[in-house]
């Protein structure tokens, strides 16, 4: 009886144990089971990072009218808010990729513990079924993780995003995060590109077919496979009747639609590069706005480009006539701004420029003698010792060590200052920088924004050791196309931020440097020095004030380093620069300075052809007309005769050959012993009446021509007598 009480007392003992231990198990599932809970509940705040929430958007680069001309992405993609997206294009997307969106909570647990389970036992990433939350939080936080958790964490961020964020946040999310392929992304820029119009403009069966592609966009692009992307559109309107957002009625009339594409073909513009690389160096410097930033800042950018200007430039750059290098690779740069506004209009930093190269419009060179009305002339006529006629010497003369000779060895000993810049002198131009002094001169540089460090007279021939650069010289010239004033230059008008808000906006600031009266005069003698000096070359029948430059190479004896035009017409100012990036003796210019002449002239025309130039500058109201130079004649005396009349019944009368130039002057001269004696002066007449004449005597004399502006006589005709 012992033994069976025994028996049943141990089964008693052994059932309640298995009790035990089955509720002690069931416990730890559940204490485990609410750990791995409040782990995926609370995890996501490990994975989720919120800056990946900002989704990259392309900053656009368009003109004034709103051409774009450019565009700078680290992903394509044009953010649009859900209100803009209609509801059809939403409802293809749930329809197809997660059709109880709205009623779950992020996380199928079902499919979810499917895929952990065959991760595990694959020890690899599966893929498995995700909702529009899942796929989402895969895209902006796990696309780089291969893991075996990467679904566990999945499950993590897709609960974080759904406790954190509404139904209608995840879903703007998920449609402008989407990639399409060929490097677009978000339903905006799908939209523009298979359909050229915005996604607020797609009809049902167009909408469709986008959200067809988020499965798998290279394989059912419907430009490679237009069969795939077809049925899969179909699809995607059969997921829509099931999902009850469509009758039978409308998938069976969509479906029967063609794809109805419009695609939109963005042309390579190699042209535009060169200005868009100077708008990205001006948003850095003047914006604070990095590469990166404007890569995925979403900006809308307003440039100052005249898109006809900028192709006719790019377009005579590819011609090869007018680079005269020895061998290939011969460079150029040329910049182009309006004078009254400051505003860059054209750019182009070298032949086949492509984006991200040496941008030579901001590199430093050797600018020769286009510095002689910076540097010397412009500031001397601020003197009030100086102006356009006044003499200066011109000779090969060593200055504190430092020699100048003109290129022709030709010297005049004195030259007006309007003779000298036509005519390139740089012997006088050395000298008057002597004279006016290098501190002096580096004051108006300043002013103008050309910061040179050096402090010898070579600075007058532009002998500089930085040098300068197009970009610089045509904003220094901009103060004689305009009454004497600097202005700013910027190819940016304005930028906007993704708020569409005016975020930043440039402003002109002139600095005044010369007064109007020289830098009036400066047009005047450049306008000479196109039409007869060193900027003779080429045609452009319009107004055209201008400079050149030439520096000899350093190895090759006769040959050109660096060959330049600076140039300004009423409207424009221009700079052109040509040589080669680096200088040795397998690299030199077979030309000088009159093929970027002729170049710069070649585009003016064409521009002109298309939009008329102004024919001739204009004088500002409150400057004085600055005269043209006299050109002394060679004077004949023809005859010397007695003539009767007047109070004086004898009288003696010279006429010579003189010019047709009325402002000359002559000055009549009696040959005496010693010092001969003026006896008396005409204007713009070649005849003269002597009173008091000795009949008794033999009398000599003769003409000198005279010239009032530079106060200088010319050669003196024959002697001829006067006697009975």
């Amino acid at each position: 009886m012992s033994r069976k009480k025994n028996k049943m007392k141990k089964q008693r003992f052994s059932f309640t144990g298995k009790i035990k231990w089955l509720l002690l198990s069931l416990g730890f599932i559940v204490i485990f089971g609410l750990l791995g809970y409040t782990f995926i509940l609370f995890g996501g705040y490990l994975i989720v990072d919120e800056e990946d929430l900002i989704l990259d958007a392309a900053t656009t680069i368009e003109t004034t009218d709103g051409t774009v001309i450019g565009s700078l992405y680290h992903e394509n993609r044009t953010p649009v808010e859900l209100g803009q997206v209609p509801e059809h294009v939403q409802d293809a997307f749930v329809s197809i990729e997660d059709r109880r969106f709205y009623d779950h909570a992020g996380v199928d647990f079902q499919s979810v513990v499917r895929a952990v389970y065959k991760d595990i036992i694959a020890m690899d990433k599966v893929e498995g079924a995700s909702t529009i939350t899942q796929q989402l939080s895969k895209n902006l936080f796990l696309h780089n993780d291969k893991t075996w958790m990467r679904k566990t964490k999945e499950v993590m961020a897709a609960t974080y995003l759904e406790r954190q964020y509404s139904k209608d946040a995840i879903l703007e999310l998920y449609i402008n995060e989407i990639y399409f392929g060929n490097g677009i992304y978000g339903v905006e820029n799908a939209s523009q590109r298979f359909f050229s119009k915005s996604v607020t403009d797609l009809k049902l069966h167009e909408g469709a077919l986008i959200a067809g592609l988020a499965q798998a966009p290279n394989g059912y692009s419907p430009i490679e496979h237009p069969e795939r992307a077809l049925n899969r559109r179909n699809i995607v309107l059969q997921s829509m009747e099931n999902a009850g957002v469509i009758s039978a009625e409308t998938r069976i009339q969509e479906q029967g639609k063609t794809l109805g594409l419009d695609v939109l073909e963005r042309e390579a513009n190699p042209w535009v590069e060169s200005y868009i690389d100077l708008v990205m160096k001006e948003a850095s410097d003047e914006f604070q706005l990095s590469i990166d930033e404007l890569k995925r800042g979403g900006y809308q950018i307003v440039v100052n480009m005249d898109e006809m200007a900028q192709q006719i430039a790019y377009e005579k750059f590819n011609n090869e006539e007018y680079f005269p290098g020895n061998t290939e690779g011969a460079q150029g740069a040329f910049v182009m701004m309006d004078q009254q506004t400051g505003k860059i209009v054209a750019a182009i930093g070298g032949r086949e420029y492509k984006l991200g190269d040496f941008n030579r419009v901001t590199a430093n060179r050797q600018p020769g003698s286009i510095m002689k009305p910076l540097a010397v002339y412009g500031p001397a006529m601020m003197k009030e010792d100086y102006e356009p006629y006044s003499l200066i010497r011109d000779q090969m003369m060593d200055i504190e060590g430092y020699t100048a000779t003109n290129y022709d060895d030709q010297y005049d000993g004195a030259v007006t200052i309007y003779d000298a810049l036509v005519e390139s002198k740089n012997a006088a131009a050395v000298w008057l920088l002597d004279e006016i002094g290098i501190s002096y001169t580096k004051s108006y540089l300043d002013k103008m924004q050309l910061f040179v460090p050096d402090n010898g007279l070579a600075i007058a021939l532009g002998g500089l050791s930085e040098g300068l650069s197009p970009l610089d010289v045509m904003t220094g010239y901009r103060a004689f196309a305009n009454n004497g004033e600097t202005i700013n230059t910027f190819t940016i008008d304005r930028i906007y931020n993704q708020e569409n808000e005016v975020a930043f906006q440039s402003e002109a600031n002139t600095t005044e440097v010369f007064s109007p009266q020289v830098a009036w005069d400066m047009t005047e003698m450049l306008v000479r020095t196109v039409n007869e000096g060193t900027a003779t070359s080429g045609d452009y029948s319009k107004a055209l004030a201008g400079k050149t430059g030439t520096t000899e190479h350093p190895f090759v004896n006769g040959k050109t380093k660096d060959a330049w035009f600076v140039g300004y017409t009423p409207q424009y100012v221009s700079a052109m620069w040509m040589g080669y990036d680096k200088s040795d003796r397998e690299h030199y210019l077979n030309g000088g300075s009159e093929y970027p002449t002729r170049l710069t002239k070649a585009i003016l025309s064409e521009m002109d052809k298309q939009k008329p130039l102004d024919a001739a500058f204009e004088k500002p109201v409150n400057v004085q007309e600055l005269p043209e130079p006299i050109e002394l004649p060679d004077v004949t005396v023809a005859e010397a005769q007695y003539t009767f009349g007047g109070f004086s019944f004898l009288k003696g009368k010279l006429t010579w050959t003189g010019a047709e130039e009325e402002r000359v002057v002559y000055h009549i001269y009696k040959d005496k012993p010693g010092v001969d004696e003026r006896v008396g002066t005409v204007e713009g007449e070649t005849v003269f009446i002597i009173d008091n004449v000795n009949v008794l005597k033999t009398e000599k004399y003769y003409v000198v021509p005279y010239d009032p502006l530079t106060k200088l006589e010319g050669k003196k005709s024959n002697t001829v007598e006067l006697s009975l």
